[in-house]
């Protein structure tokens, strides 16, 4: 199936010059959300995956059903001051100024292998922070999913130490 055909472009949002992939359409036809999770899973089947983690908020949408698929948990990581218990924080650079990421201190265990999951691989600062979290709690990064990578924005270069599978891929 081409998922790609099943995703609505959104020219100028949210602000001009972006042309915004829209997953929603994708994820109202059963027949694509089902073989999305499906396909993701599969990329998964072998690497013994403990813990599914999706950076907030679309990687909670694609990563909670595979995890469910996988037979793993779920884990999110939060912007600042959405977890209630004890954090680990991430602080990362951004084209103009800083963000950050956190994690609960008790998400991961030492040993415990995990799979980041997420809708889209644009410049990735943001996976990219969600692994370093994942490394501090002692867990260890398996593999990086994405439904789309934006190619010409090469996030990929800055997880170039990680196995990254994206289903979609834009060059342009």
């Amino acid at each position: 199936m081409d998922l790609s055909k099943k995703i609505r472009e959104i020219q100028d949002f949210p602000k001009e010059g972006i042309n915004f992939k829209d997953i929603t359409t994708l994820l109202q036809d059963k027949e694509a959300f089902t073989y999305m999770v499906d396909t993701l899973a599969a990329q998964l089947k072998d690497l013994n995956v403990d813990i599914v983690v999706g950076p907030e908020s679309r990687g909670f949408i694609v990563g909670v059903p595979v995890a469910y698929k996988i037979g793993a948990g779920f884990v999110p990581v939060r912007k600042p001051g959405k977890l209630p218990a004890e954090i680990v924080r991430y602080e990362y650079e951004l084209e103009y100024g800083k963000d950050a990421l956190e994690i609960h201190r008790d998400a991961i265990q030492p040993g415990q292998k995990v799979a980041i999951i997420d809708d889209l691989l644009a410049t990735g600062g943001t996976v990219l922070a969600t692994a370093k979290l994942i490394e501090e709690l002692g867990g260890e990064v398996v593999s990086i999913n994405f439904l789309i990578e934006l190619a010409f924005l090469k996030g990929r270069e800055k997880l170039s130490n990680y196995n990254v599978k994206t289903l979609i891929t834009y060059h342009d």
